[in-house]
């Protein structure tokens, strides 16, 4: 585990990290998160009848679009010109849950776990936004980075 954080200059300062001397990989990261939900309102989400349309549908061009502007929406990431996105969503109807998992790739200098992360969130939000209207209680959580590959640092599964 690298024990500095490499956002920030001797100083402290923050800074957007320079990765103009890195070697360009292909790099992979997968994350996931999950939204819980009323059974009523799962059942809307199944049915495609919210009524704001297909719900996950729209999650999921959400989530791509937020994915492909991280740069954007968190200051010290870089541009990076994704490869490829997989975004998708998994219902478990026993447990009133919506998972999404969403797997970035790129061949660059810096890694793509913040835009494989804010797919995820961006996902859920989506949900939350399009449903609230039936259940303001809904909960996510369990938004994390499950695994990653490429760059100095390799492989990386979470535990």
């Amino acid at each position: 585990m690298n024990e500095k954080l490499t956002h920030f200059d001797e100083g402290g300062q923050a800074w957007m990290v320079d990765v103009g001397a890195k070697d360009e990989t292909v790099r992979r990261a997968v994350a996931s998160g999950s939204i819980r939900m009323l059974p009523q309102t799962l059942a809307l989400v199944r049915s495609g009848t919210a009524k704001k349309g297909d719900v996950l549908g729209v999650a999921r061009i959400a989530a791509i679009q937020a994915a492909k502007r991280t740069w954007e929406l968190i200051p010290l990431c870089h541009p990076i010109a994704l490869t490829a996105l997989e975004v998708r969503f998994d219902v478990d109807e026993g447990a009133c849950l919506v998972t999404c998992r969403a797997v970035a790739e790129c061949r660059g200098r810096t890694g793509v776990e913040m835009e494989a992360l804010t797919a995820v969130s961006a996902g859920l939000l989506t949900i939350y936004d399009m449903c609230k209207a039936v259940d303001r209680g809904m909960t996510m959580g369990d938004i994390r980075l499950l695994e990653k590959e490429g760059g100095k640092s390799g492989r990386f599964v979470a535990p």
